[in-house]
């Protein structure tokens, strides 16, 4: 059941030749989850790393925390049984682009909206997904709804406003001084956008 606010760092603009001594900075924030963009050059035009990066990551990060992973590559299914922890499997319908969260052997727990377009780092939040994140949050409030692209401390309220209780962040934290003001103070305004919904309510 979806519960508080999580903030999970995203290394898709960061050192790539650092990635473990990058996360390991972040871990001392009391940090949910990491988010990993695994990336082929296929389904987007980008490319970011693939699966063996992300095992060679969870060996030396350890369990905690959990990876939650973006699969945008042309056949997901080939790798779901290859890594562990949260798979993101970004699908194809009807001409629009949705990502449901699986977790091998559970039911479906997380909602994805892209607040980006896909593969590229640096954009501008797209607040027109705002209306999609409030009816997720409204029609499914048992699973997290997750906003990923373009938030930051000047971008956060608008999530929080349309109750996403899950956020990725990537520049705004892995190019910040200070990582753990940061992700602290993205937790917070998604705590107590929630905590005011829920006396609203």
């Amino acid at each position: 059941m979806a519960s508080g606010c999580k903030i999970g760092p995203c290394i898709h603009n960061s050192d790539l030749a650092s990635l473990g001594a990058e996360y390991l900075q972040v871990l001392n924030s009391e940090t949910y989850y990491l988010h990993l963009d695994v990336i082929d050059g296929h389904f987007v035009s980008n490319i970011t790393f693939g699966h063996p990066v992300v095992e060679s990551l969870q060996k030396q990060l350890g369990p905690d925390p959990s990876f939650d992973m973006r699969m945008m590559v042309s056949r997901p299914e080939q790798w779901a049984t290859d890594n562990p922890g949260a798979l993101t499997k970004d699908i194809q319908e009807n001409g629009m682009k949705a990502s449901l969260a699986i977790k091998p052997g559970t039911t479906i727990d997380m909602a994805l909206v892209m607040t980006v377009k896909h593969g590229l780092v640096g954009q501008k939040l797209m607040k027109d997904m705002m209306p999609k994140v409030h009816w997720l949050r409204t029609q499914f409030p048992s699973l997290d709804t997750e906003v990923d692209g373009g938030v930051g401390p000047d971008t956060i309220h608008k999530c929080a406003e349309a109750e996403a209780n899950t956020a990725v962040s990537g520049s705004a934290i892995m190019k910040s001084e200070d990582s753990r003001s940061v992700i602290n103070l993205l937790r917070n305004v998604c705590s107590e956008a929630a905590q005011k919904c829920f006396l609203d309510r």
